[in-house]
């Protein structure tokens, strides 16, 4: 993305302002950070924290994107082959169905 690292633009979620009732307003700081993510192509972009997810998540929906937000720790599950049925909310069809194993599947 362009721009990134230190200057990169914050999603708007952070800082307690998710839960700040302020939702129009949340929703139109975040919009930079939709478009900055939209012009990537990008069918997958992830979170490394849950405030970011939320957030994100949310933009993609209501500016109609509609990429896939995941957290770090769901791809590094996928890697790892652990990753647990209830873990695939977020994940886009091409992955939501991956074979991984999962102890309660073996029950």
């Amino acid at each position: 993305m362009t721009p990134n690292h230190s200057n990169n633009f914050c999603c708007g979620g952070g800082g307690g302002f998710l839960q700040s009732g302020y939702k129009d307003a949340r929703l139109e700081f975040g919009r930079i950070k939709d478009e900055q993510i939209q012009a990537t192509g990008a069918t997958y972009c992830v979170a490394g924290c849950h405030n970011c997810h939320a957030q994100i998540h949310e933009l993609s929906e209501h500016y109609g994107a509609h990429y896939n937000v995941v957290h770090l720790w769901t791809i590094i599950c996928l890697a790892m082959g652990v990753l647990g049925p209830n873990e695939r909310t977020y994940l886009g069809e091409d992955l939501k169905h991956v074979n991984v194993f999962h102890p309660e599947s073996e029950m």
